[in-house]
């Protein structure tokens, strides 16, 4: 499926806390701005006050009597869609008459959002549904088809930290199977007090900025955002890149750890070469999963060694954080803009490689023409999966 013959992505939106679009994000990534500080949603009793990529609501909220009293997740959703379908020039009645379908992925989303209500029902009060109606609301790819009156099949991809991936690669499948002539797909997650405190209680949060790939790294930071692109059946003159090739395989190694020799990422990564018809030397660059904790990045760089020695990679989690089921998506959007514009970012964080790793990451932006892109993600219970994208015309 070598470029021309994927699936078209006509429109990108994208919110984190590195831009409110995604122009903003690419003019601040390549400035090597990092916008990490402490929650201000949410408190904790840590002494430690580890750092996140929190959005303080500078994004432009939507506002609809269809939708009314969403969480932060659905209202990041909805807003990057807004984005992408203008980027996309999708107007109402360019959307009319179409088979137009949502796609997708989150991880906790807004369900770890209602602490008080379960401490008032187990302290045997009886507490306001006003929470749960909110919750109920929430769903990211039901909102979406709310907002703009869709008649498409409508999912929601819940796979952990390859939500975002898998949900536009699932997207560009119903694009080829031609049960939609647009599909709108990709990923939205918001930080909460839950989340925050597992990721501390599992021992993989670093205290500082993450470091990706680097030798003293000591874990993650979290974030938030969202990220949309439009999928079409129709190829535009004006499109953005195209959706090439979508692999994904579970290694069902561990709740937490990826298999240490890479065989899931290593069959994802090949399940989208053959889906793509290129092969792994036609590849110009990786965005790679890259959190900054131990297992995680010595089995990417272990597999990138092996299969693609000598590619450029690199992280974009010292620039927004681990999003979580948004992270895939933001990367995704990511990567076409890089391919776009013939660059990509430093891997900030990374200073010093570790001893153990076979391939690092670039330590300064580079310039770098190619035709062909990956972004792969890494989820909890050895999920693997892998996107290439193409150059757009």
């Amino acid at each position: 499926m070598k470029r021309g013959n994927g699936v078209s992505v006509t429109g990108i939106g994208c919110i984190s806390a590195l831009g409110r679009n995604l122009e903003e994000c690419m003019q601040n990534m390549f400035s090597a701005r990092q916008n990490a500080g402490t929650p201000v949603r949410f408190s904790t009793t840590h002494q430690i006050k580890y750092p996140v990529f929190e959005i303080t609501d500078r994004f432009k909220k939507p506002e609809s009597d269809k939708n009314k009293n969403l969480a932060l997740t659905a209202q990041m959703g909805i807003a990057a869609t807004y984005q992408a379908l203008s980027n996309a020039g999708c107007t109402p009645d360019y959307l009319r008459g179409k088979r137009v379908g949502v796609c997708m992925g989150t991880t906790v989303g807004s369900s770890l959002n209602n602490e008080a209500f379960y401490k008032q029902y187990r302290d045997g009060k009886h507490p306001e549904m006003d929470p749960i109606k909110k919750f109920l609301n929430s769903n990211p790819s039901a909102s979406i088809a709310r907002e703009f009156d869709l008649n498409g099949p409508v999912q929601t991809i819940v796979n952990a930290c390859a939500s975002g991936t898998d949900a536009i690669g699932i997207g560009a499948l119903w694009i080829k199977a031609g049960l939609c002539d647009i599909v709108i797909a990709g990923g939205t997650d918001e930080l909460n007090r839950v989340t925050y405190n597992g990721f501390i209680s599992l021992m993989i949060t670093d205290h500082a900025p993450c470091r990706p790939f680097d030798a003293g790294r000591n874990g993650l930071n979290l974030g938030e955002g969202a990220a949309v692109l439009i999928l079409e059946s129709n190829n535009k003159k004006d499109n953005k890149g195209y959706v090439s090739g979508y692999g994904t395989a579970c290694d069902a190694h561990h709740l937490t750890s990826p298999k240490p020799d890479g065989n899931g990422l290593k069959k994802a990564m090949e399940e989208a070469f053959k889906a793509a018809s290129v092969s792994p030397g036609e590849i110009g660059f990786i965005n790679a999963h890259g959190t900054g904790t131990k297992d995680n990045d010595n089995v990417e760089s272990l597999v990138i060694g092996a299969l693609m020695p000598g590619t450029p990679f690199f992280s974009t989690k010292g620039y927004t954080g681990h999003t979580l089921g948004a992270a895939g998506a933001i990367e995704a959007a990511f990567t076409l803009a890089s391919l776009k514009e013939k660059r990509i970012p430093k891997s900030l964080g990374f200073t010093t490689g570790d001893a153990h790793s076979v391939s690092f990451p670039t330590k300064e932006k580079k310039e770098l023409s190619c035709t062909n892109a990956m972004s792969q993600s890494l989820a909890f219970g050895g999920i693997n999966s892998v996107l290439i994208f193409s150059k757009g015309r």
